[in-house]
């Protein structure tokens, strides 16, 4: 059985959550170990917040054992344990699983040994077993090796690890680009064999992964390898759209779409999946909207396209209603900011209070410093939000409806369209109190709608 020993000390909550758990187990003549990506994290000196736990004892068992405990699939032998460190740990029993017919979901379980565990799993580099107290790795697929060399490597036939769950296709990319691996080659030969699978995996399983991937410093190396391995166009065929899309080179000198794209992902800061999503669809209005002008290429109205389309494409992911919302805004609003040094003050403060005003301003920035890099407007917003953090960026109004209505306006648009002009008045400082700000809504109404009022 091939081991390797080695000092890892528990330094999570996690870590030491489970191995109390392990510790418990043992001591009841189990084995039990620390599994999957909390050994791989650990050996190349991350900490990571989440550890699972695998044994010998069945599902009944460890409920026996730990009576702060549930089901969260007993067929499958899998219990979570509440423990006391604020932390819950699953813990699985060995198993074997086979025939899997829908792609996700093997038809047959049977409880099992470390080494049949070790081969059911994806990846070698996620089936190393640790025991904590003889500070011992057991290593059944040579997963030891292929982490030591930063390599993704599929457990036995790539194919067939594909075919049983073909998520795992998007799992080697995610942790390849993550963790700076490469994937070996039989492995990246069977995601481009068996990348058509991934349609028919359920929208919610592809929007988790996508996200993790967009979220993450290193988004630009995950895309560009789904787009190398055929594995983009299955889900947002959209953004496969970009490449090839050219663009006015004195403004984008980078070059096509989607090599500014990529160049956006790549310069996160801090990713977020909301600035994520809404670097990676901001464009995708450019490819329907293309067109060769006279003077040079134009893309006329691709924000609000972008928007439409990015609303399609994250509702068909299953995306929540706030991130949709979010990610349409940002991008329906991301061509306003070349303004900004003429806006008037109103329409400067109602930018600066909208509530995606920090992701709208970070889109920019990567926009800019991504293409022509002039942020002479991204340092204006700068200054300019710094100007009115002495006071509210949109103070409490001076006028109400209510105030409108005894007038003797009648209730509809006109009260409205007074609010906002009112608003206006005052955000520029053209009135400082409500009698100041009646007077002019008098008067508007007198010059603009032949309403007058005594």
């Amino acid at each position: 059985m091939p081991t390797h020993t080695i000092q890892l000390l528990a330094e999570t909550v996690a870590e030491k959550a489970a191995d109390k758990i392990i510790e418990r187990l043992q001591e009841d003549g189990h084995a039990a170990f620390r599994v999957g990506g909390a050994v791989r994290d650990r050996l190349l000196g991350k900490s990571p917040a989440e550890v699972d736990v695998a044994t010998d004892a069945v599902p009944q068992k460890v409920r026996s054992l730990f009576p702060h405990s549930y089901a969260v699939g007993e067929s499958f032998g899998v219990i979570i344990v509440h423990t006391g460190q604020g932390v819950d740990i699953e813990v699985a029993t060995f198993r074997e699983e086979h025939c899997y017919a829908d792609g996700r979901h093997p038809e047959h379980v049977f409880f099992s040994t470390p080494e049949k565990d070790a081969q059911r799993r994806d990846f070698t580099v996620n089936a190393l077993f640790y025991d904590p107290f003889k500070c011992e790795i057991l290593d059944f697929v040579n997963g030891k090796n292929d982490l030591d060399y930063g390599i993704i490597r599929a457990i036995g036939n790539p194919e067939e690890r594909f075919r049983e769950d073909h998520l795992r296709m998007l799992r080697a990319v995610r942790f390849a680009a993550k963790l700076k691996f490469t994937i070996d080659s039989d492995t990246v030969q069977a995601c481009k064999n068996n990348a058509h699978d991934l349609a028919k995996i359920s929208a919610e399983r592809v929007y988790t992964e996508l996200t993790l991937m967009v979220a993450s410093k290193s988004a630009a190396v995950a895309f560009c390898m789904l787009r190398r391995f055929n594995m983009l166009c299955q889900w947002l065929p959209e953004i496969e759209a970009m490449k090839g899309i050219e663009q006015p080179p004195e403004f984008h000198p980078e070059g096509d779409v989607w090599q500014h794209t990529l160049l956006m992902l790549g310069r996160m800061e801090q990713p977020s999946k909301e600035l994520g999503w809404s670097i990676l669809l901001h464009d995708v209005g450019k490819p329907p909207t293309q067109q060769y002008a006279s003077d040079r290429i134009r893309f006329p109205k691709h924000a609000e396209k972008g928007a439409e389309m990015a609303g399609e494409i994250l509702r068909r992911l299953k995306a929540s209603k706030q991130m949709i919302e979010t990610v349409q805004l940002c991008i329906k609003n991301h061509m306003a900011f070349v303004d900004v040094p003429n806006m008037k003050l109103s329409t400067l403060r109602r930018l600066i209070a909208r509530p995606t005003f920090e992701i709208e301003l970070e889109l920019h920035r990567l926009d800019c410093s991504s293409s022509h890099r002039k942020l002479d407007n991204y340092y204006f917003l700068l200054e300019k939000q710094k100007e009115f953090e002495e006071e509210p960026v949109l103070p409490e109004p001076l006028v109400r409806g209510e105030d409108i209505l005894e007038l003797g306006i009648k209730p509809g648009p006109l009260v409205g369209e007074l609010l906002k002009q009112a608003q206006d008045w005052q955000l520029q400082g053209i009135v400082k109190d409500k009698n100041e700000s009646l007077e002019k809504i008098k008067q508007s109404l007198k010059d603009n709608h032949g309403i007058n009022i005594q």
